[in-house]
C-alpha cells in the first residue's frame, strides 16, 4: 500500500483496524483493573520501590502455625501446645512461650538441668538463655501446671535473629523446628 492516496476500502480497513486495536486495549485495561480489585491485599514489601498496598480485614489463615500433625505431635509427645516465638525489647530478646496440657510430659521443658537454645540457620547463630546475678536464668523452671503458659527469654545481642526467621528451639530431648519469629 502506497503512502500517498488511499482508496475508500483501504481507508475503511485502516479505521476498522484502529478501532479493533482500541477495543483490545480497552478490554486489556478493564481486565487488569478487575484482576487487581479481585486479588487479596497483602502487607507492603519493604523497600523504596515497593508498591503501596493496603490490607483488608485480617485473615484467619496463619502460615506460621503448625500443621495438624505437627501440633498433634507436640500435644501427644510433649504435652504442650500454643508454641510461639516473639521478637521483644526492640529485638534484644527473643521470647519462646508454650502452654502445658499434660504436666508430666511438659516437665522436660522446665527442667533446670537442660540448657535451652534457639537456633537460627539463616543468621547462623544459637542463642542461649542469659543468667542474671540477682534473678538467675530468664526462664520458668517450676513444675508445670495444666493450662498454664510458660516462657523463656533468649538473648539476641546484635539483633541477629530477625522477625520472620524460621527457628528451632531445643531443650534437652525436646526440639521444635520451623517456628516463625513474630
Amino acid at each position: 500500500m502506497a503512502m500517498g492516496r488511499q482508496t475508500g476500502s483501504e481507508l475503511a480497513k485502516r479505521r476498522q483496524g484502529i478501532a479493533y486495536a482500541g477495543l483490545l486495549a480497552a478490554l486489556w485495561l478493564a481486565s487488569t483493573v478487575f484482576a487487581q480489585s479481585e486479588t487479596p491485599k497483602t502487607k507492603p514489601v519493604a523497600g523504596p520501590s515497593a508498591p503501596k498496598v493496603t490490607a483488608h480485614a485480617p485473615s484467619r489463615y496463619r502460615p506460621d502455625r503448625f500443621a495438624g500433625r505437627a501440633g498433634e505431635y507436640y500435644r501427644l509427645i510433649w504435652g504442650v501446645d500454643s508454641l510461639a516465638v516473639k521478637w521483644t525489647e526492640s529485638g534484644e530478646i527473643i521470647r519462646f512461650s508454650y502452654r502445658a496440657l499434660d504436666p508430666g510430659k511438659a516437665k522436660a521443658l522446665n527442667d533446670k538441668k537442660s540448657e535451652p537454645s534457639l537456633i537460627d540457620p539463616r543468621a547462623g547463630v544459637s542463642l542461649v538463655v542469659p543468667s542474671m546475678e540477682q534473678v538467675g536464668q530468664l526462664r520458668q523452671s517450676a513444675d508445670p501446671e495444666e493450662g498454664k503458659s510458660y516462657w523463656m527469654a533468649f538473648s539476641n545481642k546484635g539483633r541477629l535473629v530477625k522477625r520472620g526467621d524460621r527457628v528451632s528451639v531445643v531443650i534437652g530431648q525436646f526440639r521444635a523446628d520451623g517456628l516463625v519469629v513474630d
